[in-house]
């Protein structure tokens, strides 16, 4: 018997061979790819992120002198790489669908490790800029990690699957600032560029020999004729999937709202300026060190007791969360409240991915999991904007409130949509 058809009997008794799925082909492999994507996930968004405490520097290397066009630049910089990869996460997802998980990988790997490379060469402000964005563009490695181990890992397992792949991902963005205070001083900022190019390099080549996968192009292909054709598929309830991108949108918009006028808000608590830009550094990494605590346990929690009661709960949570933040007096308060934050934030992505896996047909989910990171990477570049235009319009107290007000109004779109699911 072929590995790709398995036995269920027919009416008569007899055994009839049927097509065996892409998760149930590649159950055996999903634990060894996770490990992987993991190690990759951590290492890119490392590399991504380590240019944040001497990005000005590097800007102002290049060539920018006026301090107002440096924090401009390097405000366009920073985010360009998360609008390519929002622009483009739905392409690599629906050719994860046609050409397999692991192509997309490998692609990722290797693009960035030769951008961020490049990086490292740029000339002026416009190639960096440039760079940034095709960084974006070709790479995401996190994003289709997220395809593979969503597709991948059992049904039951699967929150917990994906919160420990959460959990990597926030280690890099926690551990890329502060390799990046510190590795500039040792092998200077263009090195720096090169290093990550290499950490990337070295991602690569372990995707390229230790992650497995079964694809079958005839037989997928075959899944999409079918569909095309009028075989009943998994209906989609379009509804539940736009609430799913509007909360996975809300996750990263709620946690990066207050990042661009931060520096400023702890001034305000009395914090020196000699300290002011490592107090922020530190307040700014304690939503990521809350979520990593309790990623992979509120993913178990939604394999258990469901996951649209583990987003709604965190959303209310979050929210809640918010609003004590804009009545600190002190810069540890609003570290704490950080921390509390990003502990109740930390459920939403691996509850949500789950349910986007499963509001699709199989054939489907890669496409589903990439419109998934596009709305995510829409709040992260969102997020900043919004927080700076209420700041300056309404004061830097009000980012809070707003904040919490679109988080708790976002778990009531969820209640709904969980109604509306039938769950």
């Amino acid at each position: 018997m072929s590995s790709t058809v398995s036995t269920t009997p027919t009416a008569l008794g007899q055994p009839h061979a049927q097509p065996r799925g892409y998760a149930e082909r590649n159950v055996q492999y999903w634990r060894r790819n996770l490990v992987v994507c993991v190690f990759g996930s951590f290492t890119t968004l490392v590399s991504l992120s380590m240019l944040l405490p001497f990005l000005p520097l590097y800007v102002r290397q290049l060539g920018v002198t006026s301090q107002s066009a440096v924090i401009q630049w390097s405000g366009i910089a920073f985010g360009a790489t998360f609008l390519g990869t929002a622009l483009t996460a739905p392409l690599w997802g629906r050719l994860a669908d046609r050409f397999g998980r692991k192509p997309m990988l490998v692609r990722a790997a290797i693009g960035m490790a030769v951008v961020m490379s490049l990086i490292g060469v740029a000339h002026n402000v416009y190639e960096l800029v440039a760079l940034r964005l095709v960084a974006g563009l070709v790479g995401g490695y996190a994003s289709a990690s997220t395809v593979m181990v969503g597709t991948q890992a059992p049904r039951e397992r699967a929150g917990w699957a994906l919160g420990i792949l959460s959990t990597g991902a926030l280690a890099g963005n926690l551990v890329g600032p502060l390799v990046g205070g510190v590795l500039p001083d040792w092998i200077g900022i263009r090195g720096t560029f090169f290093a990550g190019g290499a950490m990337i390099a070295a991602a690569a080549l372990l995707t390229i020999f230790v992650v497995k996968e079964e694809f079958h192009p005839a037989s997928d292909a075959q899944a999409h004729a079918r569909d095309a054709a009028g075989t009943p598929v998994r209906r989609v309830n379009y509804v539940v999937v736009a609430a799913l991108l509007v909360t996975a949108m809300m996750v990263l918009l709620a946690n990066m709202s207050i990042e661009p006028i931060i520096t400023v808000y702890i001034g305000g608590l009395g914090v020196g300026a000699a300290h002011l830009a490592r107090v922020a550094g530190v307040v700014m990494a304690c939503s990521a060190l809350g979520s990593m605590l309790t990623a992979a346990r509120l993913g178990a929690l939604a394999d258990r007791f469901g996951s649209w009661r583990v987003i709604i709960a965190c959303l209310v949570l979050t929210g809640l969360a918010m609003v004590p933040q804009a009545f600190v007096t002190h810069w540890w308060q609003l570290a704490a409240l950080r921390m509390l934050m990003g502990m109740t934030l930390a459920g939403l992505l691996p509850s949500i991915g789950k349910l986007a896996r499963q509001s699709v047909d199989e054939s489907r989910t890669g496409r589903m999991l990439g419109y998934l990171q596009s709305a995510q990477f829409s709040g992260q570049v969102v997020g900043p904007v919004i927080g700076g235009v209420i700041g300056v319009h309404l004061g830097l107290h009000a980012v809070f409130f707003v904040t919490g007000a679109l988080l708790i109004a976002c778990g009531g779109l969820a209640h709904w949509a969980q109604r509306r699911a039938g769950v």
